[in-house]
């Protein structure tokens, strides 16, 4: 599960944050992780979640967005919507597809406490 280990990185950038601008909590973490990113969203929650007590993200809330996935098939030059990683495309039904967006793993924002 390298969830685990993805929250242990969001974490240590949210600690990174506090010491470059001083804040006490973290009330609401909004991250993005994309459809093609490879990341099981309920089990980052749980990491975080876990990690969280005692941290500066005990009691914040978690929002995950997820995009969708796009993708540039080569066979039929197109831009398509790809829901996840060896589907083919919708267009064509060709399989050689490079991915475009929605692989992302990123903190979109925090909001934070400072006193």
């Amino acid at each position: 599960m390298h969830e685990v280990s993805l929250a242990g990185g969001i974490l240590a950038a949210v600690e990174a944050a506090a010491r470059k601008d001083p804040f006490v909590r973290v009330s609401r973490l909004r991250l993005e992780a994309g459809k093609l990113a490879g990341v099981e969203v309920e089990a980052l929650r749980f990491a975080l979640e876990a990690l969280a007590p005692g941290s500066l993200l005990d009691g914040a809330r978690i929002d995950i967005e997820q995009p969708e996935g796009q993708a540039w098939c080569l066979d039929c030059s197109a831009s398509v919507a790809l829901v996840e990683r060896g589907a083919p495309c919708p267009q064509c039904g060709g399989f050689w597809l490079q991915p475009t967006s929605g692989t992302e793993l990123r903190i979109l924002d925090l909001q934070v406490e400072d006193h």
